[in-house]
């Protein structure tokens, strides 16, 4: 088995943005609304194999982002994902090179595909495809 694990925190405590974290087709975290940054950990098997990492951001509404007369973006509820780990090896740098996050601004624009950099500020799904053994995986990508 290989431990995942890492914090999860937002940006405004009274905006009731939710998250799910997923391991393959197993949910194996959700919170309804993340009011203070916290830890979470899972085990996965460390057997042959392909899987995917995703982070889900729920609840998000476009009142919960102000803008000026300009469109620019003055005061936004987001999450931050940070420290995430691997068998206790911070894999942050890895994550934020190789993990895609999907969104459509909440439903204001069109489904784009970002990199990820530790916050989601959109509904949508951010994922990290690796394999297993996971030490193969970090000697390949770190």
């Amino acid at each position: 088995m290989v431990k995942f694990s890492c914090n999860i925190g937002t940006s405004n405590a009274e905006i009731p943005l939710g998250i799910q974290v997923w391991v393959d087709d197993l949910c194996v975290h959700e919170h309804s609304h993340v009011r203070e940054t916290y830890h979470i950990s899972h085990e996965i098997n460390n057997d042959d194999a392909d899987h995917v990492l995703r982070f889900v951001l729920k609840n998000k509404l476009p009142e919960h982002t102000s803008v000026d007369e300009l469109g620019n973006i003055i005061q936004d509820a987001r999450l931050f994902i940070k420290q995430i780990q691997f068998d206790s090896i911070d894999c942050d740098l890895v994550t934020y090179q190789s993990a895609e996050y999907r969104h459509n601004f909440n439903g204001t624009g069109e489904d784009t595909q970002e990199r990820f950099y530790g916050e989601m500020g959109c509904n949508g799904t951010v994922s990290l495809k690796f394999t297993t053994p996971i030490y193969l995986w970090l000697l390949e990508n770190l």
